[in-house]
């Protein structure tokens, strides 16, 4: 509505004689879209159809008064949208405006009409309108740039946690696929268990850091085909400390979700695990989720000093580990999800 004068008025008053007067006044002073309506009864109707930019409203009509009217067009319009309503009245008193103004009224025109004092108020209220449609607009468009730029980055931010991650498993697994197919089977098992979408949507793109500890392990160690000498072994287990103190204080709530399953998820159920021999529910639930998505992924999986398990030789090993290694819980959601064939892809390929 860049033109005033184009600006859609609604005439409401039973007066035909009214109505004939303010239609003479409007189209003389330029304005080409007037609507009138004699029946207050219909305004709901003529409102869908007309959407005016204003509407004139005689106060006292039978059927319904103009502070009804008004009602119903304050009820359809909601509370974010400015449509200026201009009381047509012969009763000006002090006490009549304040009930007008109380129910919404933006201004009065008092009877008789002088035609200045018409053009000049429904002016007034249309370039206020003009400008509540403005304002917003710009609103509308920078809150579309606020979801773009968070948009933008909350995809910067997944992908830095696939690339930590993919960097974390390139030294033992060239295509990083590890991390990305842990991060699916803990998603899963969040899903199964009853947690909610977002703390699904958390685990799942934090479980690929599960070890990107291993990045301060030495190649000797880390790419070292067959079983760890005691003094070894300690110094993998190391990895659970370093990933934890590498995304120690993050701002950011994933990476400190990270961090936590990074420490825990070489923790057991009945506390013979490491680093800190936490036992049962003292371990984490995240790190306890990833802590048999990372197994069984990993004994599914080739590795250079180890051949791939089947699916149902890691699946045998892992019911027998409920109440040792895994949580029981865990173990009865993830034992479903395999028995659903939950643990392929629709294609009928793995979480390659």
């Amino acid at each position: 509505m860049e033109d005033i004068k184009l600006a859609k008025l609604l005439i409401v008053d039973d007066q035909e004689y009214n109505i004939s007067l303010l239609e003479r006044i409007l189209a003389r002073a330029g304005f080409i879209h007037i609507h009138s309506l004699a029946d207050p009864l219909q305004v709901r109707d003529r409102m869908t159809q007309v959407e005016p930019d204003i509407v004139l409203l005689d106060m006292h009509m039978p059927g319904m008064d103009g502070l009804q009217v008004l009602s119903l067009i304050r009820e359809m319009t909601g509370p974010d949208i400015y449509l200026p309503v201009l009381m047509l009245t012969a009763d000006a008193t002090p006490a009549m405006k304040q009930q007008g103004l109380q129910a919404g009224v933006n201004d009065f025109l008092t009877k008789p009409y002088d035609r200045t004092e018409v053009i000049l108020r429904i002016h007034n209220l249309l370039k206020t309108r003009q400008l509540h449609i403005q304002l917003q607009q710009h609103k509308n468009t920078l809150e579309q740039r606020v979801r773009e730029r968070t948009e933008e980055l909350q995809k910067a931010r997944n992908e830095i946690l696939q690339l930590l991650g993919r960097a974390a498993e390139y030294r033992d697994d060239m295509t990083g696929s590890h991390t990305f197919r842990v991060g699916r089977l803990a998603g899963l098992i969040a899903c199964r268990i009853g947690l909610s979408e977002e703390v699904v949507n958390s685990i799942r793109l934090a479980a690929p850091l599960h070890d990107i500890g291993k990045i301060g392990i030495p190649d000797d160690i880390l790419l070292k085909p067959g079983r760890f000498e005691p003094h070894e072994f300690e110094r993998m287990k190391e990895h659970t400390r370093i990933g934890s103190s590498i995304l120690d204080g993050s701002s950011f709530s994933i990476l400190r979700l990270a961090g936590v399953i990074a420490e825990a998820h070489h923790e057991k159920w009945d506390g013979s695990g490491y680093p800190s021999g936490l036992k049962g529910e003292a371990i984490p639930l995240e790190a306890r989720i990833v802590a048999l998505a990372d197994f069984y992924d990993a004994l599914t999986h080739e590795r250079p000093y180890k051949r791939a398990w089947t699916p149902q030789e890691t699946m045998d090993e892992i019911v027998k580990q409920s109440g040792l290694h895994f949580d029981p819980a865990i173990v009865s959601a993830f034992v479903q999800l395999y028995e659903e064939g939950k643990l392929v892809k629709p294609d009928g390929e793995g979480w390659e």
